[in-house]
């Protein structure tokens, strides 16, 4: 998959108290990306304001992912997109699905928490944690897709985190979760999205997902992750039997410069598992 990189350094989404690391984190994957292919989106220095809205920082959100839709309507082609916090999946998705003219599109979530919170449930108010649930059609007005996402083409995945709200609406929405223990077979999640009707999806990534054993610069590491093997053969079996239109990777928060070093060949382990070229999707379907 030739890819554009757009690199989306925000991190006012983050409730983390290691929040602004995420610039770092963004910057440091960017030093090992195709300079050519690679454009950047300019975020506020401010924390913004949250007007009500139950989003801290909204004004500033609302700003990224304005700044982040011109840079992703100058360009062609498939994209993945490099944050900063998971809220920078609020551009990069429908970006992609529109830009793909693919109807038959599932979101594969790979986060170890859902994002699944609303203004009126969340314990935090950080949007991070409200990501999805905007996406699929619940959240502010100005930060709602035009076209919200359908909960029967969510397939969350290494999920084991989450809030009693969340809980109940993943129960009550029939969303399709495949965990970490399921991932010992890659072809579980191949199983879980064809459930759902998809000829292609769209990879999101938040490194939380992994182990917090294998790498260390996330803000809310959570036990009893993936393997960072793991997610590279699941990446790699969905990508064998379903068409990748877009990714996303979030959530690097290195604590030093030595410490990303550290994770980062564990990073662009990832990065290649979704950009390199695999055989056509419709040459290994059934």
């Amino acid at each position: 998959m030739p890819a554009t990189f757009v690199i989306v350094p925000q991190w006012q989404g983050s409730g983390s108290s290691r929040a602004m690391r995420l610039v770092d984190g963004a910057s440091a994957i960017q030093g090992d990306l195709p300079a050519a292919a690679t454009r950047v989106v300019e975020i506020p220095v401010g924390a913004g304001e949250s007007q009500g809205t139950g989003v801290l920082r909204y004004t500033a959100i609302q700003s990224v992912l304005a700044n982040q839709r011109r840079v992703l309507g100058a360009t062609t082609g498939p994209v993945v997109t490099i944050g900063g916090d998971c809220a920078v999946e609020l551009g990069a998705i429908p970006h992609a699905l529109q830009a793909s003219n693919e109807s038959t599109t599932t979101v594969v979530w790979f986060d170890a928490h859902g994002d699944l919170n609303s203004p009126e449930t969340s314990p935090s108010h950080a949007f991070h944690g409200m990501v999805l649930r905007t996406l699929l059609g619940d959240g502010p007005d100005a930060l709602v897709p035009a076209e919200p996402l359908s909960t029967a083409r969510v397939v969350l995945a290494g999920t084991r985190s989450l809030d009693d709200d969340e809980a109940a609406y993943i129960d009550a929405s029939g969303i399709r979760v495949v965990s970490a223990a399921e991932l010992n077979d890659p072809e579980a999640v191949v199983a879980a999205i064809a459930q759902t009707g998809a000829r292609s999806v769209y990879i999101h990534v938040d490194l939380d997902v992994i182990d917090p054993a294998e790498i260390d610069g996330v803000g809310y590491p959570e036990p009893f992750g993936l393997t960072v093997q793991q997610l590279v053969q699941a990446i790699s079996a969905i990508r064998a039997r379903f068409a990748l239109v877009g990714a996303g990777i979030t959530e690097f928060a290195p604590s030093t410069p030595e410490s990303a070093s550290d994770d980062l060949p564990s990073i662009l382990r990832v990065i290649s598992a979704l950009t390199r070229p695999v055989p056509s999707a419709e040459e290994n379907t059934p």
